[in-house]
């Protein structure tokens, strides 16, 4: 049965029970003493599940891993040094300017915008 088909009158027994039943808990908690324990707070687990002696055999035996690793790769070579880029004269600049010029002159003259 639903709780929303209950009556007032059967709500209010129901609540009355629970408060008697609520009522004897109590006076049985203090006669016998209290029934529930306290929880002691737990201490904090360790971080690591080794001694500081194992992790550094533990480390010791990785780094001679990598090493045997890294001693079988051949040497890397040095990456060779880029050349300089070529600057462009100023006589070549000047010559690409001037072609740039006219052919600006000329696309205004047709009335464009762009190229």
């Amino acid at each position: 049965m639903s709780l929303l088909n209950l009556s007032v009158q059967t709500l209010r027994k129901a609540a009355d029970l629970k408060e008697k039943i609520a009522g004897l808990e109590k006076q049985l908690a203090q006669i016998l003493g209290s029934s529930t324990k306290s929880v002691a707070p737990k201490a904090p687990k360790k971080k690591w599940g080794m001694s500081a002696a194992g992790r550094a055999k533990v480390a010791a035996a990785q780094k001679l891993r990598w090493g045997k690793v890294h001693a079988a790769k051949p040497a890397v070579k040095a990456k060779p040094v880029k050349k300089a880029r070529k600057k462009m004269s100023a006589a070549a600049k000047a010559k690409i300017s001037a072609r740039m010029k006219a052919r600006w002159a000329k696309a205004k003259a047709t009335g464009k915008k762009k190229l």
